[in-house]
């Protein structure tokens, strides 16, 4: 955690999430720190055992944003996901190789 949260916004990220035990253990304590809302981002949203609806139902969360590196059924979304494609960077990537391009410049 960096900074004061109390009364903020505050972002959690993470690179993968699965069960989400670890995030709602977070969560708990951003709350007994009176952080105003949670939103929850990460890279690899696995979400198995119902750690999306868990996740969704947590006070204080408005969104759960996730890439779309791992597909996530239609019927296990939940109003508060929104799920990003990685398919410009890819391509960014792929493009930036064939020109003989860095690729490590897009991370910069």
């Amino acid at each position: 955690m960096i900074g004061d949260v109390a009364d903020r916004d505050v972002i959690v990220l993470d690179d993968e999430i699965a069960k989400g035990s670890t995030v709602v253990e977070l969560m708990e304590h951003l709350r007994d720190l009176k952080v105003r809302s949670i939103r929850l981002a990460c890279t690899h949203g696995l979400f198995s055992s119902g750690a999306l609806t868990r996740l969704s139902e947590q006070e204080g969360v408005l969104e759960i944003v996730c890439t779309n590196t791992v597909p996530i059924p239609v019927e296990k979304r939940v109003p508060k996901l929104k799920v990003l494609s990685v398919a410009p960077a890819l391509a960014e990537a792929m493009r930036r190789i064939h020109d003989g391009e860095s690729v490590s410049a897009l991370f910069a």
